[in-house]
């Protein structure tokens, strides 16, 4: 649900500012039909409110040498509160897990890693994978080909259609 405090020249904001972050305030300005003030007001008040997270840049995982996604998702033994904790604190620590969601369903966990070849993915397997606290088991799954891949949330009434 979107927070009623937004307009649409928020929306705008927000959808060039996701495109490009090194966007300048003057551009904004000339896009939303706004002055460069009333843009940075705006937008300090999105970083205030926190709408705006942070400012990032996506880097060509390839190109780095992190090329091989893998889907890894994880069924603890137990669900307890130190379990599930445990689990969380000992996950977020390896450098392979991009990304990290508690599911519901058959899998407590589903994890995002990003590796070079099925080599390194052996490694991480073995070295770090495997000696996570609480795990029952895990199953893994590489993406052969990467179909869509979206970071902006897109709002507005365009969202709507």
């Amino acid at each position: 649900m979107i927070n009623k405090k937004l307009d649409e020249t928020d929306h705008q904001i927000l959808n060039l500012l996701q495109k490009d972050a090194r966007i300048s305030h003057k551009e904004i300005a000339h896009q939303v039909h706004k002055s460069v003030t009333a843009v940075h007001v705006r937008v300090m008040r999105l970083l205030e409110e926190g709408y705006i997270k942070s400012y990032t840049v996506l880097v060509d995982e390839k190109k780095i040498g992190r090329g091989l996604t893998g889907f890894v998702e994880v069924r603890l033994e137990k669900h307890t509160e130190t379990t599930l904790t445990t689990f969380m604190q000992a996950v977020i620590k390896l450098d392979e897990v991009m990304e990290c969601y508690h599911l519901t369903g058959d899998y407590d966990f589903l994890l995002r890693v990003a590796i070079h070849d099925m080599n390194e993915y052996s490694q991480v397997l073995m070295k770090k994978l495997s000696n996570l606290p609480g795990i029952e088991n895990f199953t893994s799954h590489f993406a052969m080909k990467e179909v869509k891949r979206e970071t902006a949330y897109i709002l507005g009434e365009r969202s709507l259609q």
